[in-house]
């Protein structure tokens, strides 16, 4: 009995290393297509960071195609992508207290939603391929225009721009401008 347990013990502890290097590989395969970024605005006592994955066109259509339109979207590719202030911030006459967030958008052809939401998500999506986004832990939610560009831009690309304060999402023919203020 104490061997078959034995025996019982080493193989469970045999599956769960290789679950484990499993799902090491198989992150890293996806990353590999939509690599991290980070990018990073430190003006005066003011820092703001975004984390986020990058995914390319690779002549798909993006928004209305692989980013639905009126549907929640994680803002990139893997984990959600994660906003970071400092300093409260102002937002369309709204307060963004300093603090972390998840980033999501609604897009819409004209009009896109951006919504900072209080709580962090591991993936960004569930098993069934909707965003994990709750609505009840929403910090600020801004509608902002959509501009579209002349120029595809081939990896979704998130950017601040400093004088005016300015957070940019920009992938395939499009881009949208949320402008903020430090207070």
């Amino acid at each position: 009995m104490k061997k078959a347990l034995k025996w019982i013990g080493i193989v469970v502890a045999s599956l769960a290393i290789l679950l484990f290097i499993a799902s090491r590989v198989l992150q890293s395969q996806t990353k590999k297509h939509s690599p991290e970024d980070t990018v990073e605005l430190v003006s005066g006592d003011t820092e703001i960071s975004v984390f986020y994955n990058r995914p390319s066109k690779k002549g798909r259509e993006i928004f209305g195609g692989l980013v639905p339109y009126n549907e929640v979207w994680r803002t990139g590719a893997n984990e959600a992508t994660t906003f970071t202030t400092n300093k409260d911030l102002v937002i369309d006459g709204q307060t963004l207290a300093a603090g972390k967030y998840t980033l999501w958008t609604i897009p819409d052809e004209d009009n896109w939603a951006v919504i900072f939401n209080k709580k962090m998500y591991g993936w960004g999506v569930g098993f069934n391929g909707e965003a994990s986004r709750n609505p009840d832990a929403d910090a600020l939610k801004t509608m902002v225009p959509v501009e579209k560009l002349n120029q595809a831009v081939e990896m979704f690309t998130i950017a601040i721009e400093n004088n005016p304060l300015v957070l940019t999402l920009s992938w395939d023919q499009t881009k949208v401008s949320v402008p903020m203020e430090a207070k």
